[in-house]
This record gives C-alpha cells, structure tokens and sequence, in this order.
C-alpha cells in the first residue's frame, strides 16, 4: 500500500511538472510574438504577420530554426563549463515557478518560506551566465558575463531588501498568505502602502531580467550579444529560454506580492474566478515589461551601478525602517 501511494504520488508529481513546463513553454512561444507585436504597434509597424496566420507561427518557425542549426563549441573554450553553463541558467528558472499559486486551490507547492526558496534559487542562474561568458574563451563573451554577474548582484539586493516590507506587513514568507493578506479589494494590494517598494521592486526586477534599458551584458552595439555571443542551436535557445520564463516568475510574484494575487479589485466584482484576474494582472506586468523595452534607451554602466548603490539600496533600507515604524504605531 505504501509503495502504491509512493508511485502514484511520484506519478503525480511527474503530470503535475510536465503540464506547467507545456504552460512555460506556451508563454514563452507567444509571449516572444506578443512582445514583437507591441514593439511593432508603438513603432508603427507590422511586427511578425507572414508565418502562419497573423504570424502566429513565426516564433514556432524560429525555435524551430534554432533546434535543427548546428551545435558549436569553440576550440579553445573550457568545453565542460560551455555546456553546463545554459543548463544552470535555465533550471533555476523554471524550478522557482512551483511557489507561485495561481488561485487559493491552484499551485505546485505551498512552502512555508516559499519567497525565500524564489530568491535563494533564482540567484543561481547568475552563475550560469558567467560559466557561458567565461568558458567561451572571447572578450566579449567575458566582457558580457562579468557586466551581468556585476549586475544582477548589484540589483538583487534592493530587489531582495524592497519585499521584506510586504514580509512586515504580512507576517509571512508563504506565498498563499501575503495573497490572502490583500484580500479586501484594490485598497488593501501591497502596492498602495508599499508603493516605494513596489517601485523599486520593478526597477530591479527589469535588471535583473537584463532587459532593455538595463541590457548591457546582451548589448548588440557594443558586445555583439555578450554571454551568449559564441552559443548557437538549442544551447543559445536555452539562454534564451530562461529569460522569457524569468518575466514569467516575476511578472506571477509582482502580481502575488503587490497586486493582489487573485483577488478582485472591487468586491461586487468576486463572481468572475480568481484565476481570470491573476492573469489579467500578469499579462498586464508582462505588457510592461515589453513596453519599456521599446521605449526606454540603454543607460551606460557607471549610471547603471549608481542607481543600484546610491539610489534603490538606500531607498529600499528606509523602506523597511518607515514600515517597521508604522506597524509598531498602529499596534
């Protein structure tokens, strides 16, 4: 009998895995055409309309492209670590996404530290990034892996740092509990009494994901692609992959910790299933996301680490300070 449980749990687990890797996978696919889409209408053009109807095939086409073009490896890169190094980027991305509940009824998992399983992991593909810059044996290669790591830990610390004021407030590391802290209405989301950090929560979430107008460790004007520069086929989908599933993870915890999850923004408003509002606020960060993209320039390096050091991380401290202030005079 136990044995049976074991296998039928595993089985479980297993369907469970595989349908939220479909569901990655769909977003990914037509969250790429989508984003075509959007930069095409802001600069009045078309954006991808010939593959398939309306161009709906057109990111099928592409990883399609990439899945068959030929593998190569430098030859003098450090081949182990240029192998290993898509595979670490990507499968800490896709594995933080078990902790982001959709509804009250529909997650993966329910952890009692869930947001800080998310953080611990998702720092990992930092390393991932670097073992691909640093392996391909190319400067520019390197220039973009040390940019990145730079990067992504100089604005992971604010990004950190500005939740632990929903943490206050909530009294939670569980994901399903500073949900059903918001409950209520729109008044009662994080991101009204935590609208600076929901600021800067934003602002580092956009660098980490090295999007633009933080892209310098992928700038194409000036590292010819940085990282990934020497990576071709599915190893260079495979970087690419796992940056379209983080804006899936952070646009799901930015509608978790500040919007509301899936509460609805007015109570008479609480027949239509909570499900449908969690994903008109994650298409809505997700859209964006993608905004910023076509209409904000790159920034240069020095400015870039200077609003990580001298702006977000002191903002984000007196966030917590004035928080912690405020919940102890309202007690």
């Amino acid at each position: 009998m136990i044995e049976q449980l074991s296998i039928g749990s595993v089985s479980l687990v297993t369907l469970a895995t595989a349908a939220l890797l479909l569901i990655v996978l769909v977003f990914v696919t037509y969250g790429i055409y989508f984003e075509r889409k959007v930069i095409g209408w802001i600069q009045l053009r078309q954006g991808p309309n010939r593959t398939g109807p309306f161009g709906l095939l057109q990111t099928v086409a592409d990883v399609f492209k990439l899945l068959i073009k030929e593998d190569t490896i430098p030859n003098n890169a450090d081949k182990t670590v240029f192998k290993l190094g898509p595979i670490i980027s990507f499968i800490p991305a896709f594995v933080v996404l078990a902790v982001i509940p959709y509804t009250e009824n529909l997650y993966f998992a329910n952890l009692n530290v869930g947001l800080l399983y998310y953080v611990a992991l998702s720092g990992i593909s930092t390393i991932g990034i670097l073992m691909g810059g640093w392996a391909s044996n190319n400067k520019y290669a390197l220039l973009g892996g040390m940019r990145s790591v730079a990067q992504m830990i100089s604005y992971e610390i604010p990004l950190v740092i500005s939740m632990v004021g929903v943490i206050l407030m909530t009294g939670s590391l569980n994901m399903i509990q500073i949900v059903e802290g918001q409950a209520g209405g729109f008044w009662s989301w994080n991101i009204f009494p935590q609208i600076v950090a929901f600021g800067i929560f934003i602002i580092a979430a956009v660098a980490e994901l090295n999007r633009t107008p933080f892209d310098l460790p992928e700038a194409e004007s000036e590292l010819i692609a940085g990282y990934h520069v020497e990576y071709s086929g599915f190893r260079f989908a495979f970087y690419m992959l796992s940056e379209y599933v983080y804006i899936y993870a952070i646009a799901g915890l930015t509608t978790v910790l500040f919007l509301g999850g899936w509460h609805a923004p007015f109570a008479f408003l609480s027949f239509i299933p909570g499900l449908i509002w969690f994903i008109i606020k994650f298409c809505s960060i997700v859209f964006f996301l993608f905004w910023i993209r076509a209409t904000m320039p790159r920034l240069r390096v020095d400015h870039l680490m200077g609003l990580g050091w001298k702006v977000l991380l002191p903002l984000s401290l007196v966030n917590i300070f004035v928080t912690a202030i405020v919940l102890e005079l309202l007690k």
